[in-house]
């Protein structure tokens, strides 16, 4: 049922944090760091889509480890030399009124490829390449022929402490929104689906076996995280293919991750296998997110394909997710929750900066 009481320009409060409005700016890869270490493009990036009036502003994939990177420009919290400049960054997106926050990952059988610009393929080990990791050892396929090394429990373990080791780096850096990356191929997700996980030991086969390692990593980024800060997990609701992980399992793991006291799940979709056969349109994965928040009663935030503020109201009206996250039309418009604003007739709602207030 329509719910008078939320609409895109109405507070959002999740545990201590506030958001302004519903409209939160998607991790983006930007591919531009050094190392792992955030750039002046960064903060650019992220600032002006603080500046013009977003809820919260999510930093792009954040690799745990130089293993988990997708390319060798990804974003980094392996090491203690990240902080400080995503500490400035941070310290200027919330004093713009918006919530920084940073989404943790590794890209596990898609990492070692180049940037976009590049190719996008595997790279070579003498081209800068490196090894990567996978539950079972299949190659994704495609432009990403490399065949991953079958994660051993030494392995698994390994890298949940990276994760709770940048957990404590991104609070350091002050973020106060986290997500856990299991969507899109990469490992967490990877260990979801049967058509990517093949184990035969007690992270494969069955739901329970396949859904353990997100579960165990995300207790022990929780474990790490203050009570008092959002956590979500970003899943892909279906593989849409045939025998992969789908919308029932979703809601099953949703309620599972609840039990965690994940607060929310970014709903988003694909990204597993080459093959997928996904029916892109405007909304397409909204009905992902309107089935978890009432199924499995936690909230959710709506992606894929919004970009008209009154679609985007629409989906929070109607209950059918809590937050509205835009990626490429952030990038086509920086200034889009200002725009949106002026559309819905919510400017006394968000008003632009001081010193671009004569331009409005």
């Amino acid at each position: 049922m329509p719910n008078e009481a939320a609409h895109l320009f109405a507070p959002l409060t999740i545990k201590s944090v506030t958001l302004r409005n519903r409209i939160g700016v998607s991790p983006m890869c930007q591919y531009s760091s050094v190392d792992g270490t955030a750039t002046d493009w960064h903060l650019v990036h992220l600032g002006a889509r603080a500046a013009a009036g977003a809820g919260s502003v999510i930093a792009e994939a954040t690799a745990v480890s130089p293993e988990g990177r997708i390319s060798p420009g990804d974003a980094g919290l392996w090491a203690d030399r990240h902080i400080e400049p995503l500490l400035r960054i941070n310290r200027f997106v919330k004093g713009q009124g918006a919530v920084p926050g940073v989404q943790l990952a590794h890209a596990g059988r898609k990492a070692s490829a180049a940037r976009p610009w590049e190719g996008v393929a595997h790279l070579a080990d003498a081209d800068g390449g490196w090894p990567t990791l996978a539950p079972s050892a299949l190659a994704f396929g495609g432009d990403l022929p490399k065949v991953p090394q079958a994660m051993s429990e030494a392995d698994i373990a390994r890298v949940q402490g990276d994760f709770v080791a940048a957990t404590q780096r991104a609070l350091a850096a002050g973020y106060e929104w986290l997500e856990v990356h299991a969507a899109h191929g990469y490992l967490l997700h990877a260990f979801l689906s049967p058509l990517s996980n093949e184990r035969t030991d007690r992270y494969g086969g069955s739901f329970e076996n396949r859904v353990r390692f997100l579960i165990e990593t995300t207790r022990a980024v929780r474990a790490v995280w203050p009570d008092r800060l959002p956590l979500g997990v970003r899943i892909s609701c279906s593989d849409w293919a045939d025998g992969g992980w789908d919308i029932e399992q979703s809601v099953a793991l949703a309620r599972l991750l609840k039990a965690e006291d994940v607060d929310l799940i970014d709903c988003s979709s694909g990204g597993l296998v080459p093959h997928a056969k996904i029916p892109v349109g405007p909304g397409y994965q909204v009905p992902f997110a309107e089935r978890i928040r009432h199924e499995a009663g936690i909230a959710t935030a709506a992606v894929g394909l919004i970009t008209a503020p009154t679609h985007a109201d629409e989906i929070v009206r109607n209950g059918r997710a809590d937050l509205v996250l835009l990626a490429r039309e952030m990038l086509r418009d920086a200034q889009w929750p200002l725009r949106a604003a002026q559309a819905l007739g919510q400017t006394a709602a968000l008003k632009p900066p001081v010193q671009y207030q004569r331009a409005w």
